[in-house]
Parts: structure tokens; sequence; C-alpha cells
């Protein structure tokens, strides 16, 4: 038997003008789920507590609730001490009750169509991934496009995907989904973490309707725009001033002393176009730490915004380039700066090297400890690092070694999934709810790993936004000004 103290979110519409949180404490048995502590508490201590459950096995979804913020089922979470435990982010029938009938009522049903033609094996096989939803609407409860904006979200968008790929099906899910807001899709991924089926919803389903929409000339014309410049330049952006690989003018950096590794460089098309003086400081941080880094002039956009957005005839091509220049240097390790290239070449690529976040190159072989800095900073996790490749301890462990960090809630910023450009409207309420989410942590800086993200945050605070190597090169240069000062004296 063990102890469990659980702090449980209470509210009776009938009686409470605004919900509040009960402790309690319970004796459970050692492996216990979320859901026999609730049971405990309600058959021991407090019958009037309200949840929802039913099989108790993981197949009905009716007792999905957030445990310490996030959304699980409790009949599979095992239970640990002092935790949180709260509903959904639904509205709120009583207690851990959630109304989930408007939500599920959206979902769209089959609509058998006048001649019967059963699926083939190639359509069952592509419908599989979608079919084992059960609707616990965990993944609803993440969505940071519903709170903004009048998207029906992510599981009705796997049931649109799911109904498009079956031939007894004769409705138009195509111009359902973008009716119902396709493109307000942030592809922060929230959905298909929080699944407790692991259906991953934005490549399997939203981004391929949105293929399947591209093909019927629905795509957001900035979108298109975008899609243009990549197939008349090779980047997703225009070139306005001095690029990075035009400063760098070499295709191989060298450390000045030892050589402990070496990389290839994916510079992005925002690094490279945009924030130059960024990459700039990565590359004195990796000199610093012995990292040899090798640029592959050749190399184009990694294709990501047109992933995102389902203009996928051009990818194929953007990915042969990329490989190529990087094999045919040998190179082993290709490392990433942006969370959205980097996701994208571990994701949808197949490569014959191995790519690796920049955090995770130098965590792995270690840095010298820079200085620290006065300077209390909140780090803002990226979508596509944090969820797209699992990416969430190695920022923070460099980040740590020179200021202090303060926590806050990793939540989208707005600026993914295409959602920046083609609809600013949703990206700016999202870059505000960050922003007040930055403001609360009473930090002086906000760090970050994502060129998007940094871009994006930094309207939307008035803090100072930084990279990870910016903030460790600044470190590195505190260092040196005390050496020298300890020479001269």
């Amino acid at each position: 038997m063990k102890e469990i103290t659980a702090r449980i979110y209470r509210f009776d519409p009938e009686k409470d003008t605004e919900a509040y949180f009960d402790r309690f404490t319970v004796r459970v048995n050692e492996g216990a789920r979320i859901l026999h502590v609730l049971h405990a508490i309600h058959d021991t201590l407090d019958p009037t507590l309200a949840f929802r459950y039913s099989c108790g096995s993981g197949q009905c979804g009716s007792c999905a609730v957030r445990v310490n913020g996030e959304p699980v089922l409790a009949c599979m979470e095992e239970s640990q001490n002092n935790i949180t435990i709260e509903p959904l982010h639904l509205p709120v029938k009583k207690d851990l009750v959630v109304d989930l009938l408007p939500t599920l009522e959206t979902i769209a049903f089959l609509k058998p169509s006048d001649t019967i033609q059963m699926p083939t094996k190639s359509d069952i096989d592509m419908i599989k991934p979608l079919r084992d939803c059960i609707e616990c609407l965990c993944c609803v409860s993440v969505c940071p496009a519903m709170d903004v904006t009048q998207f029906l979200g992510p599981t009705a968008m796997r049931q649109e995907m799911r109904l498009a790929l079956d031939p007894r099906d004769h409705g138009d899910r195509i111009l359902d989904a973008v009716r119902e807001g396709l493109f307000t899709c942030t592809s922060c991924q929230a959905c298909w973490k929080a699944c407790p089926k692991d259906i991953e919803i934005p490549s399997k389903a939203i981004e391929k309707l949105r293929a399947l929409a591209d093909r019927r000339g629905f795509t957001i014309p900035r979108h298109q725009e975008v899609a243009a410049l990549i197939r008349d330049s090779g980047r997703s952006l225009a070139r306005i001033e001095p690029t990075f690989m035009e400063i760098i003018n070499a295709d191989v950096i060298e450390p000045p002393g030892e050589v402990r590794a070496t990389v290839g460089f994916f510079v992005g098309c925002m690094y490279n176009m945009r924030l130059p003086k960024t990459a700039l400081d990565a590359i004195e941080v990796l000199k610093r730490n012995g990292i040899r880094v090798i640029i592959p002039k050749e190399q184009v956009c990694c294709g990501s915004p047109l992933i995102r957005t389902g203009q996928i005839s051009f990818v194929d091509t953007l990915r042969k380039r990329n490989i190529d220049a990087f094999r045919f240097r040998n190179i082993d390790t290709v490392m990433t700066m942006c969370a959205g290239c980097g996701s994208t070449l571990k994701n949808d690529y197949k490569t014959p090297f191995t790519v690796m976040d920049i955090s995770e190159v130098l965590t792995t072989y270690g840095i010298e400890p820079p200085a620290r800095l006065p300077i209390k900073a909140t780090y803002h996790d990226p979508c596509h690092l944090l969820r797209g490749q699992g990416i969430r301890d190695q920022p923070r462990e460099l980040i740590r070694q020179v200021i202090d960090l303060v926590e806050m809630p990793s939540i989208c910023c707005g600026s993914g999934g295409g959602v920046k450009s083609g609809l600013p409207d949703e990206a700016a309420a999202l870059g505000k709810r960050r922003g007040d989410e930055i403001k609360k942590t009473g930090a002086d800086m906000v760090i970050s790993s994502c060129p998007f993200c940094e871009f994006h945050i930094a309207g939307h605070t008035d803090k100072q936004v930084k990279n990870i190597t910016t903030v460790l090169l600044e470190g590195y240069k505190e260092k040196d000004r005390k050496k020298d000062l300890a020479i001269v004296s």
C-alpha cells in the first residue's frame, strides 16, 4: 500500500460561484491508477466528488482528466504523490465531469454512397491509423487553435480524413474540412502527444487533408506565394540583406584547438536569410567547444512550409538536393538550429545520416562552463522541438549553466503550420497568450531555440528574446572579460 495526496478541482454550478481545489489523502495499492485514487476518495472521504468512468481499461475514453496539467485516461495513468487532478479544458458540468456532447456532435458520420464500393486493402491500411479514436477528447482539450478560432478541432479533422479515405462515403470531406478550419491548425502536435491511442493527427490527417485541399485550389494565397518562392529560389524567404552563408564565406569552420566532433550544419531559411547574426553566434559557441562545422552551400529549404500547408508536389526535389548536399561530403551527423527544420529532417526525410539539434550536440559533447549572467530568464519550448523531436531537457541543461531559469507552461506561440503567414489574426491571438504567460514569470528575458518562435514572440512581449547560443556566447564573453581584468590587475 502507498499513501497518495491529491489536489482535486471542484466546481458545482448549482452552489459554487467559482471553482476551488480540495486536498485529499488516501491509501491505495502499489501501481494504483488515478481512477483508483478517485474511487478511494469517493468511497471513503467524499461521496459528492463527481467523475466519469466506464470500462476501466482504456477503451471508452470516458475517464479522461488532466493530471498535473496533462490530459490522460484516469484508468491508465499510474498515480503519484502530490498530484493535481483537473477536468479537461472543456465546459465543466461538475467537478471532473465535462460536457462532451457539443464537441461529439460535430464529428462527421459516414454518408453512404448510392453505389456500393468496398474499401481495398490499400484503403484499409491508410484508414487504420485513424480509426482507433475513443473520443476521449484529450486532443480537443489541448488544441490552441480552438481557443482563439472557430476551428472544430483535431478529432473532427481526424474523422474527415478517415471518411475521405473510405470509398463508401459520398460526402465532400475536403470542402467540409476547409469550412471547419483546416488551415487554422498550427501543427503544434499537442493533440498527437495527448492522444492515448497515439493517433498522429497532424501528419496522418491534417497535412493529408491540406494536400487534398491544395489539389482543389483551396490553399491560402499567401501559402501559394511561399511555395512559388521556394520553387524559384530554393528558399522560403526573399533575400533582403547578406545571408549567413554569404557572410561566413567558407565550407568548413575549424575550431582553434582540438577537434572533438564534426557536424554538417543545416542552416534553414530563417537563420540564413533573416537572423544570420544568431547563426554566427552559434558558430562561435561550436568553435569554442571544439566542434568542426561543415556548411554545404547547395542546401535549400527543408520543405517544412510546403509539407505543413499541403503543397507537396515539389518536396521530393528539396529532399534529394538536401540529402545529396550532405551525403556527398560523407557527413555522418547533420546539425540543425531551427526546430522546424530539425523535425522535418527527422520525421519527413529518410536520411543516410543522423540529425541532431544543436542542443543535443552541445550536451552530448559537453561545453566549457560559461560565466553566469545576473539574469532571470524563461524558456519557450518550440513545438517542433518539444513535441516534434522530444527534446526538453537539453536546452534547459545549457540555459541553467549561464542564467537562472524560471519555467512557464509549454504552449504554442502561434507561429507554426503556416498560421503566421496565412492567418495573422490567429497568430497574434496566440502570440498574445504566450506574451501573457511570459509576463507572469517575472523574467527579464525569453530564451528559445526556433527562429519562427523567437521572431513571433518578440512582437508580443516587451522582454528581450534571444536564442540559447546567443546567451551562451554572452556568458563566454563575460568569462573572457573577467579573465582579462584579472590579468590586468
